[in-house]
Parts: C-alpha cells; sequence; structure tokens
C-alpha cells in the first residue's frame, strides 16, 4: 500500500510539472503600437460619440467638450475688435465732415481779412510816399496785415492735416490696436474648434477614460487605442541563437491560438537592458550571455490585424525559410 501512494505521488508530481519550451522554439507575443488622445484645454465632457472597440478613421470626432468660459471670452474678443477698428477709421479718416466745413469757413473768413488788410496797407504805402499819412500809422495798418496772414496761413495749414487724417503714427498705434484684438478673436476661434476631439490617424478605440459630465484636464487621455497597421511580433533571443537570424530575412511564424501561419520580415535585432520585459517564454540562456530583442513585421498587415493583442506567436529557429 505504501509503495502504491509513492507511486501514484510521484506520478502527480511528474504530471504536473510543464513541459519545458524546446531549444529551437521561440515565443513571442503580438504588439500595436498604441495612441492617446489628449484635450489641450480643460473642459466639461458634452458628448462621446464613440464605443470601446469601435474602427475609426484619421479625422473622425470622438468626443465633444463644453467650454462655457470660452463663449464669454468671444464676446470680450469681439467688443474690443469693434472698437479698435472704430478708433483705427477715426485716425485714418481724419475729422468729421462737419468740422472741415466750419475749418473751409474759417479760412475763407481769414482770407477775406487779409485780403482786407493787404489793400489797406498798399493805400497808405502809396499815402506815405506823398507823406500825407505818418509813418506810425502805416506801421500799425501793415502790422494788421501780417496777422491776418499769419492766421489764415495757420487756418489752411488745419484744414490740410485734418483733410489727410491723423498723423501717421496715430494710425500706425491704432492698426496695432487692431490688430491685437484681431489676434484675440483668432485665439478665441482656435480655443472653440478644440471643443472638438478628434482622431489624428485611423486607430481602434481601447478605453475611453471620461465620461459625460466629467472634466477633462489639459493633457488628460481621453480616448486610447491601437493604430491600424501597426501589429509587430516581439521575441526576446539568446546571444547562443543570434547566428540563426538576419535583419531583414523573411521567416515563417505559428500562431497557436488561430492555428496558422503568416510570413514575417525582421526589421531589427537589439540588445536587452536587463530590466526589460523578456518576451519569450522560458528563453534559454546561460547567466553571462546577452539576451536580445528582435522585432518581426508582418508582410501581410491586413492578415495580421485580425490576431488579438498580446497573444502568442512562435518561431521555430532550426527551421527557417
Amino acid at each position: 500500500m505504501k509503495k502504491i501512494t509513492l507511486f501514484i505521488a510521484a506520478t502527480c508530481i511528474f504530471g504536473c510539472q510543464k513541459k519545458p519550451q524546446s531549444a529551437s522554439i521561440l515565443e513571442g507575443k503580438v504588439e500595436r503600437d498604441q495612441l492617446a488622445v489628449v484635450s489641450k484645454l480643460p473642459g466639461k465632457i458634452q458628448q462621446v460619440l464613440i464605443h470601446e472597440g469601435d474602427v475609426i478613421s484619421a479625422g473622425d470626432t470622438l468626443i465633444i467638450l463644453e467650454f462655457p468660459e470660452v463663449e464669454a471670452k468671444k464676446e470680450q474678443a469681439m467688443g474690443a475688435l469693434n472698437s479698435a477698428e472704430a478708433q483705427y477709421q477715426m485716425a485714418k479718416k481724419g475729422a468729421t465732415s462737419g468740422q472741415i466745413t466750419q475749418l473751409r469757413a474759417k479760412v475763407a473768413g481769414l482770407k477775406e481779412q487779409m485780403d482786407f488788410a493787404e489793400k489797406s496797407s498798399r493805400r497808405l504805402n502809396n499815402l506815405l510816399r506823398d507823406s500825407l499819412v505818418p509813418q506810425q500809422k502805416y506801421d500799425e495798418v501793415f502790422a494788421k496785415y501780417q496777422g491776418a496772414k499769419n492766421q489764415y496761413i495757420a487756418a489752411v495749414a488745419e484744414l490740410n492735416e485734418v483733410s489727410d487724417g491723423a498723423r501717421i503714427e496715430q494710425q500706425t498705434m491704432a492698426l496695432g490696436q487692431q490688430e491685437r484684438a484681431m489676434g484675440a478673436v483668432n485665439e478665441v476661434r482656435v480655443a472653440e474648434k478644440e471643443r472638438y476631439i478628434l482622431a489624428p490617424q485611423d486607430m481602434a478605440v481601447e478605453n475611453i477614460s471620461l465620461k459625460v459630465g466629467e472634466l477633462a484636464l489639459p493633457g488628460y487621455s481621453l480616448v486610447s487605442g491601437f493604430l491600424n497597421n501597426t501589429t509587430y511580433f516581439r521575441f526576446t533571443i539568446p546571444e547562443k541563437e543570434l547566428s540563426k537570424v538576419e535583419k531583414g530575412k523573411i521567416i515563417t511564424l505559428q500562431v497557436p491560438y488561430a492555428k496558422t501561419t503568416l510570413k514575417g520580415k525582421i526589421i531589427w535585432i537589439k540588445p536587452l537592458s536587463s530590466y526589460a520585459n523578456i518576451t519569450s517564454a522560458y528563453p534559454d540562456f546561460e547567466q553571462q550571455e546577452t539576451l536580445f530583442e528582435m522585432k518581426v513585421v508582418p508582410v501581410d498587415h491586413k492578415e495580421a490585424n485580425r490576431l488579438m493583442l498580446k497573444s502568442t506567436v512562435t518561431l521555430d529557429l532550426d527551421h527557417l525559410n
């Protein structure tokens, strides 16, 4: 009885042990490039237009955010723009039509006064030559003529200035204020577009982080997924097996769960850091050996896209193509 018990125990122990993987067979994993879609501005989730598992195209709207503050800033920016445009037009146009009419009437009046003073000065000058008027009298009339002439010249200059608009420095300053206000409006318009979270590339949605009503902060991942046509396979290969593989070589991979094979191309082989993730199960290597990571891309991406992520693929090193 004791011998039978020992025999059964030994059978169970050896039977429960996992059969070691053949040294020539490498196990790898199916991988895909991932992408996270984030928000640039804080806002509440207003609508979620996708579901986990959806396959979406670049430019598709994923999520719509709500920005109450943006609408208020838009009104402020539009008000500032309207004010700046009016300031620039006023500086460019100069005086109003009523002001110009007043200045023209002023110029005409001063022209009459100057002409009258000039005629009086001429008459007295003739009388002065004949000694019919004293010098003092002539000097007084001539001074009035000079004063009327100077007033007329000043009025003409004032009329010309307002007709040409404000000075160029004032126009430039007003134009700068207008452009600054326009920049604020454009900034708000850009912020409005950020409400719509768009897919940057074709991808398959893996996870949606937030629900309607929750707050999305800048830089927070809203949607994550896998990029289409980016399937590849990672293997961990010991140093002693490096002679069997070569960059650029086409090899045959087996997919156990799908019971199928597919072609792949080795695109790089690099040393694996000691703390890195080992992808092949039971790698047969010595303690002092260096491990290497090998990346293989499928020849037919359409076929590889159907494989489940993180599923196992195998490679027979002794029977490479």
